[in-house]
């Protein structure tokens, strides 16, 4: 379940991302804010500098534009989403668990549990109006998660089964996390997690 980005290809916000991280964190909030209340195609640079206090030529140095502060949102959140499942798999194996799908499964959980904690992201995300080219930014890192779930269950994906099985397996998980976004309460967000991740286990195992 854990990925990495070291095969992706680096956007404006990558080079902001050294960047004093309060303030960024500060102007990201600010970024989702705007991107919320007015969609994508209506949000505006100029308002995002208004209120986030910084000068517009800033921004636009940084982010090369609204498409990357948009970007750097989803690589926000996808690298916390990494960290949050790294650090969750990385314990369960410090206390013992050997077994594949268990830590895939206590991987998907943690995923799953950061989808919902970010879920004005994913809300976002699932409006559409996204920047032109994002599709593809977002099929380039789904590859990358496919093969990092196939390494971790230890499925050969470069057999056509294991490829199709450690698909479906993460298409599972990305539409959960999608469901979530639009989950009423915490209650059902918990019920949709434990689902899923019995569905998981259980689409895990091995044919035969």
């Amino acid at each position: 379940m854990s990925q990495t980005y070291s095969d992706r290809t680096a956007s404006p916000a990558s080079t902001a991302a050294a960047a004093d991280f309060p303030a960024r964190r500060a102007l990201l909030d600010v970024v989702l804010d705007v991107f919320t209340e007015r969609g994508y195609s209506n949000a505006s640079v100029t308002e995002i500098a208004a209120r986030s206090g910084t000068a517009v030529g800033n921004l636009l140095h940084h982010y090369g534009g609204k498409r990357g502060l948009y970007l750097a949102l989803w690589e926000e959140f996808q690298e916390e989403q990494e960290r949050r499942t790294a650090a969750v798999v990385a314990e369960a194996r410090g206390k013992g668990v050997e077994d594949p799908i268990a830590l895939f499964v206590a991987g998907a959980r943690a995923y799953l549990e950061g989808a919902w904690e970010q879920r004005r992201i994913g809300r976002l995300l699932l409006e559409n109006d996204g920047p032109t080219g994002f599709d593809a930014v977002r099929r380039q890192w789904d590859r990358c998660w496919v093969r990092r779930n196939a390494k971790l269950l230890r499925v050969d994906e470069t057999r056509r089964a294991g490829r199709v099985r450690v698909t479906l397996l993460t298409s599972v998980i990305g539409g959960a996390a999608r469901e979530l976004a639009d989950c009423a309460d915490t209650a059902e967000a918990r019920e949709i997690v434990e689902e899923v991740c019995g569905i998981l286990a259980h689409l895990s195992e091995p044919p035969g």
